[in-house]
């Protein structure tokens, strides 16, 4: 789709905007971001940003596109993650826990895009419309919420359950606040000028590229940059070129091949919450037989993928959390009831992976070629994630392969269990539905202490395990290319930002 270009006027408010300070959420090991410090306002150039995932949704928040949105800071939520990976505030300048299942929220001062002021009644009713989507936003995986105005500035949000990590939740690209106009049309979300963040989009050319403008009103403050001219290129080797010979600023998901042909001044490396797993379907197929499953486990050699195919840029896959979420090795336990491993005999299977992270068509031909070794036959899909993911979720191939920030949708490590291994999850890739890694995960969400559901979350991802419907391959290491002329491009583990306020050539 095409959306036209409309003017506007520097608005009145900007001189109470610039009085402001800035979010807090820039504060990861990065190149140079203000550490909450105030952009200073002056006119800068246009960032030039290449990103690997073209928009799978019409850039609607409730899936795989919200990321698109925080990380070319077009979104907000209500909070935010700090470095640390607690809850920080975004459009909520604070919060308070009133009970075991209800908050309630204090709204800063700001405007959306489209010239509307930001209101607890519109906060409230931006999560209504989350609430009902179809399917449920990953973050709200398992969870029921109701938002209305608590009078003056204040929102209150009542869960149906207690939600020791609401604020965490509401972190959550997918649960992005919006101003009525995104709702106007049915069955469809549309952040084109109705969202909060420093930047906004004005142009959308299909699914290769965007155009954004620096929001003047923005309640952090003024960005040094004066817009983002964004393009959607899925071939790793071409973001790869593009920023090598100066067509763009910033290129995100640089190949671990290509990583070695950039100048260490511009190849940025991050350890992130990333784990690449392979998804076995237990619904239908041959690995709906929990003996073939544990065949292909004990097929895979995870080291030589590491070694091999990432080139060292990540680690063995040890479980559903890796190495960057620090305490989560220290909990670990050894999955239990895992099934006796089957021969597989010639059992033909259908293995599918998607380009646009150029690693995973070579780890799957390296999995392929373990598989067939010890006995599958196996034909391998590839395509762009945008035409594959539907597939996929619906269960059309055997295995997949699939890299996920097990952090990105909540701060909460139990989030992702909700999401991706229980019944009723959103993003259930191994369409897995085990009554006993559903009273785990639900154990783990009904701890309220942080280290009591530390401890649940790592005793739910063993039961997880047991039922070989994934298999950890590797945890990442993201390379980002940033121009040298770049400064302020927000790098953190959730892969959650890219650019803000600070963001500038």
């Amino acid at each position: 789709m095409t959306v036209p270009r409309r003017r506007r006027t520097r608005p009145t408010r900007l001189l109470l905007a610039l009085a402001l300070a800035p979010l807090l959420t820039g504060c990861f090991a990065s190149a140079g971001e203000e550490n909450g410090e105030q952009a200073t306002g002056k006119s800068g150039s246009r960032l030039r940003v290449a990103l690997a995932f073209p928009p799978a949704e019409n850039l609607s928040p409730y899936g795989a596109d919200a990321t698109i949105l925080s990380r070319l800071g077009v979104t907000e939520g209500l909070t935010s993650l700090d470095a640390n990976g607690a809850a920080a505030p975004a459009l909520a300048r604070s919060w308070q826990r009133e009970s075991d299942r209800r908050w309630t929220f204090t709204l800063r001062e700001a405007t959306f895009q489209d010239g509307t002021e930001v209101t607890p009644a519109r906060v409230a009713a931006a999560l209504t419309h989350a609430t009902e989507a179809k399917p449920a936003p990953a973050a709200l995986s398992g969870v029921t919420l109701t938002a209305e105005p608590a009078g003056g500035d204040r929102i209150r949000v009542t869960t149906d359950a207690p939600d020791p990590v609401l604020p965490l939740r509401l972190a959550g690209p997918a649960l992005a606040v919006l101003s009525p106009k995104a709702y106007e049309t049915k069955g469809r979300v549309d952040p084109v000028g109705t969202a909060t963040g420093p930047f906004e989009i004005t142009e959308v050319t299909g699914s290769t590229a965007a155009t954004l403008d620096r929001f003047d009103d923005y309640w952090g403050g003024l960005a040094h940059a004066t817009g983002i001219d964004a393009r959607f290129i899925a071939d790793g080797t071409a973001r790869t070129n593009a920023l090598r010979t100066g067509q763009v600023d910033i290129a995100e998901a640089i190949p671990v091949a290509q990583a070695a042909t950039l100048d260490g001044a511009v190849r940025r490396e991050t350890a992130t919450t990333r784990t690449t797993s392979l998804h076995l379907n237990t619904r239908t197929g041959p690995f709906k037989d929990p003996a073939l499953r544990a065949a292909a486990r004990g097929a895979l050699d995870t080291g030589a993928l590491a070694k091999g195919v990432y080139e060292g840029h990540a680690d063995a896959g040890t479980g559903i959390y890796g190495p960057a979420v620090t305490w989560a090795a220290g909990l670990r336990e050894q999955p239990l009831g895992r099934a006796k491993p089957a021969t597989p005999d010639g059992t033909a299977i259908t293995l599918a992976t998607y380009d646009n992270r150029p690693e995973l068509p070579e780890a799957a031909q390296v999995l392929k070629q373990q598989l067939e070794k010890a006995g599958f036959r196996v034909e391998l899909v590839v395509r762009e994630y945008s035409r594959i993911e539907s597939d996929a979720l619906a269960g059309k191939f055997d295995a997949f392969v699939a890299a996920r920030n097990s952090l990105l949708d909540t701060g909460d490590p139990v989030a992702v269990l909700a999401g991706d291994y229980t019944c009723d999850g959103g993003y259930n890739l191994a369409l897995l539905c085990d009554q006993d890694v559903d009273r785990a995960v639900a154990k783990a969400e009904a701890a309220t202490d942080t280290s009591a559901r530390q401890s649940a979350a790592m005793a739910a991802e063993a039961a997880i395990l047991g039922t070989d419907a994934i298999v950890p391959l590797v945890h990442q290491r993201v390379v980002t290319g940033v121009g040298a002329a770049v400064e302020g491009v927000l790098l953190d583990p959730y892969e959650r930002t890219l650019v803000g306020t600070g963001t500038r050539r």
